[in-house]
C-alpha cells in the first residue's frame, strides 16, 4: 500500500496500556507495523514502557529562584518553563515528537469512560500553554481551533471498551463515542488546531471472538489516515459564537448539546 499523497510522512503513536501482551498490546504492534510498511515514518510514546511520569510538580515550573513561598500557577509557570527552556527533558523530547508529526495516533483502553490517568497527565505536561496554545505574543492572535500551533495535523483515536456496540451509538447507554470523547476531540485536538477524524473502537474487547477481523478494520482506517473526511467541528472566530462562546442564536435554533459544535449539512 503506498501514499503517493503523503509520502515520508510522520506518525506518532502514544499508547497508554500497562500490559505489552494484552489486546491493545498486540494492536499497537500490528498497527504501527502496518505503517511502517506503508512506508510511513512512526515515532512511537509507549508511556507505561517510557515510565512516563503523569504528574505536574511544581519544582519543574517554578520560576528560578522564586522559592518554595512562591504559589504555583500551573499555566503561567508551565508556559514560562516552555519558553525559557527549563521544562524537564522527557517533555521537550515528547513536544519534539509532536513538532514533527504529521498525524497523531493515540490509543487508550476506555477506562471509567475516561482515558487511563498516565495519558491525561501527558496531555497535561506537554500541551502546555506557549506550545499547544496561548495567544501570539507579537500580534494577540488567540492560537486555538482554526487558529491553533498544530493547524494541519490530523489526530485519530484508537481506543478499546467492554461496551457493546449498540452502548456507543445515537441511542447507546454509555453516549455517542464521539461525544462521549468530546473532550479529548474537541476540547484538546480540535482546540489545538488539528483535524479530527472520527475514532476507531473496538467494543466487547473483552469478548473480543475474531482478532483478524478487528485488526483488519483497524488497517483500513490507517490506510485512510491522510484521506478520510475529519469532524467538521465548527471554527470559533468566524461568526458562529458570541463573544462568550455561546453559539448564536441564528445558528441551529432551539437545538442544544455537544452535537450543536459539528457543522451538518451546511449550517
Amino acid at each position: 500500500m503506498t501514499h503517493v499523497d503523503q509520502p515520508n510522512s510522520t506518525v506518532l503513536w502514544v499508547s497508554a496500556h500497562p500490559e505489552p501482551r494484552s489486546l491493545n498490546g498486540q494492536l499497537r504492534r500490528d498497527g504501527i507495523d502496518h505503517l511502517r510498511r506503508a512506508d510511513y515514518h512512526v515515532v512511537e510514546s509507549d508511556l507505561y514502557a517510557m515510565g512516563f511520569d503523569p504528574v505536574i510538580r511544581p519544582p519543574e515550573a517554578a520560576p528560578e529562584g522564586s522559592g518554595r513561598a512562591q504559589v504555583f500557577h500551573v499555566s503561567d509557570d508551565t508556559r514560562r518553563a516552555y519558553i525559557d527552556g527549563t521544562q524537564s527533558p522527557e517533555i521537550a523530547i515528547e513536544q519534539e515528537k509532536i513538532r514533527r508529526a504529521d498525524a497523531v495516533v493515540i490509543q487508550f483502553p476506555l477506562w471509567w469512560y475516561s482515558m487511563p490517568a498516565i495519558l491525561k497527565g501527558w496531555f497535561d505536561r506537554v500541551f502546555v500553554s506557549g506550545f499547544a496554545f496561548g495567544t501570539d505574543p507579537v500580534t494577540g492572535r488567540r492560537l486555538r481551533f482554526e487558529q491553533g500551533p498544530f493547524v494541519g495535523k490530523r489526530a485519530l483515536v484508537v481506543t478499546t471498551l467492554g461496551d457493546r456496540p449498540r452502548a456507543i451509538g445515537p441511542r447507546g447507554k454509555s453516549g455517542e463515542l464521539t461525544e462521549l470523547l468530546f473532550g479529548l476531540l474537541h476540547g484538546t485536538f480540535a482546540y489545538t488546531g488539528m483535524g479530527v477524524l472520527p475514532p476507531w473502537a473496538l467494543p466487547s474487547a473483552d469478548h473480543l471472538m475474531d482478532y483478524d477481523r478487528a485488526i483488519s478494520d483497524l488497517r483500513q482506517r490507517l490506510d485512510r489516515l491522510f484521506t478520510d473526511s475529519v469532524i467538521d467541528y465548527r471554527p470559533q472566530f468566524t461568526g458562529d459564537y458570541t463573544d462568550d462562546w455561546e453559539l448564536e442564536d441564528r445558528v441551529l435554533p432551539g437545538e442544544h448539546g455537544l452535537r450543536v459544535n459539528v457543522r451538518s449539512e451546511g449550517r
